[in-house]
């Protein structure tokens, strides 16, 4: 018996190249189709951003009051002033503060919720609980959490009832810790959330197995949920950096609740010092103000590229 070979039909390699040269022709055609969805975003976006930031840039190299007046040549000047002043010595250090002390913090707490929410009846409802701090208003949570911790707030009150001197949380040594703490509170809730969307989704005879052979709940943290959900936490890392490096409001509203005066300087960030060299009172220093700005750019592109890097696994996906 022969052996039967089939052979393709004669058109098939013309057919294919038809329909190569017929793909060619619609990809320009997808392209001029792009960008006029494009551009309106695009100029937009460089109008109200992108520009702004290089005007930025070119003032921190200028002294310049703001319109209206004269705008002068000033060189790295701004940027050596900012070495001398205390006072952004003083909110850099407290903004890298807030950005590892509170993130350690945060994290901390959000591990050990997703270890003792995943099997506790009534965890949606716990969830809700501590994500509730998160809808409310920063500025609404510092300045209720700074009338409590007045000399003759709450807090001081309660103590002086089961005989417990008060203390002057509000004093240089202590404000700013109080700013972490109630940051703290109330961001917490919203990488709880995040974590636990991702701890959800992870299947629950992985635990069961874990349980037979006596994985103690740190063990199935250790070697299950936090394996499974580490590309969310380094999404989360990263969203914390960015917003640490930027408190402002509740610095604002914890520190001057009931009183006009400005935020002492144990208790500023780099964003406050920025707005008190701006809208501080007396001669606005914009090119100061924007270099300032510049700085912590540098910086939060610096910390965010080491996050990536350090928070960079392996993708584990469940066979």
């Amino acid at each position: 018996m022969g052996t039967a070979t089939l052979t393709p039909p004669a058109t098939a390699a013309p057919a294919a190249g038809k329909a190569g040269r017929t793909g060619r022709r619609l990809r320009p055609a997808r392209e001029r189709a792009f960008w006029p969805f494009l551009l309106p975003a695009l100029i937009a976006y460089s109008a109200l951003f992108v520009l702004p930031s290089l005007f930025g840039f070119w003032v921190s190299f200028n002294k310049w009051a703001g319109p209206g007046s004269a705008m002068t040549w000033n060189g790295l000047g701004n940027y050596l002033e900012l070495t001398r002043s205390e006072a952004f010595r003083t909110a850099f250090v407290n903004t890298f503060v807030l950005a590892f002390g509170g993130g350690a913090l945060v994290f901390a707490f959000t591990f050990l919720s997703m270890m003792v929410l995943r099997q506790v009846k009534g965890r949606a409802f716990i969830r809700s609980v501590i994500f509730l701090p998160m809808i409310i208003s920063v500025i609404a949570v510092g300045v209720a959490i700074g009338f409590l911790l007045n000399p003759d707030g709450a807090v001081n009150t309660i103590l002086g009832w089961v005989g417990i001197e008060g203390r002057p949380w509000l004093g240089p040594d202590m404000v700013f810790k109080c700013i972490v703490a109630g940051l703290v509170w109330s961001s917490t809730g919203f990488y709880v959330a995040l974590m636990m969307s991702a701890a959800d989704s992870i299947p629950p005879y992985l635990y069961e197995d874990a349980k037979l052979v006596g994985a103690t709940k740190w063990e199935q943290f250790r070697h299950i949920t936090l394996p499974l959900t580490w590309d969310v936490f380094a999404v989360s890392a990263v969203l914390w950096v960015v917003n640490s490096l930027k408190v402002f409001e509740i610095v604002i509203a914890f520190t001057t609740a009931g009183t006009p005066a400005s935020p002492p300087i144990q208790a500023r960030t780099v964003a406050v010092q920025q707005y008190a060299s701006v809208a501080g009172g007396g001669v606005p220093e914009l090119g100061s103000g924007a270099a300032m700005g510049v700085v912590i750019l540098i910086v939060t592109t610096v910390l965010i590229v080491l996050t990536r890097r350090v928070t960079r696994r392996e993708r584990v996906e469940l066979s």
